[in-house]
């Protein structure tokens, strides 16, 4: 996992208003945040898309960029295997598709990338808190070695 990489999308978050969740959250939750503010930045620039705010429209869609930045960088392809790899790709895609939305003004493509990463976000959030724990630990133990 890169940690600075991973806090480049938390700081993009962090700036548009959830500094107290982020700051003392751990790093499940942080993800949590990450998805919540990826989809919050789609679900606006859909609004400026149809209100016809074009400067809006792709400075969230630029913050939304950001933000997948933020979790391709929290990626452990070291223990993440297939998985990791699939989300890289998916990540990747995702950022592509919100750029051809800006591009030809889109509110199908933007619908898309939402149901997308609304499914990521919910398997996400279906991590039973005993394997979170477990992962973390793990984790922590992994980088003190």
């Amino acid at each position: 996992m890169s940690y600075a990489a991973m806090h480049r999308g938390i700081n993009q978050y962090q700036k548009v208003g959830a500094y107290s969740s982020a700051a003392y959250a751990d790093p499940h939750r942080l993800i949590q945040l990450l998805f919540d503010g990826l989809l919050d930045r789609v679900a606006q620039a859909r609004g400026a898309m149809e209100r016809g705010e074009v400067a809006r429209k792709g400075e969230l869609i630029g913050k939304a960029i950001a933000i997948l930045d933020g979790l391709r960088g929290a990626l452990d392809h070291d223990r993440g295997g297939d998985i990791a790899g699939n989300l890289e790709e998916l990540y990747v895609y995702v950022q592509r598709r919100l750029v051809e939305a800006n591009v030809a003004n889109d509110v199908v493509i933007l619908d898309e990338c939402a149901s997308l990463m609304r499914e990521i976000k919910a398997a996400w959030e279906a991590i039973p808190p005993e394997v979170r724990n477990r992962k973390a630990a793990e984790a922590l133990a992994a980088r003190e070695q």
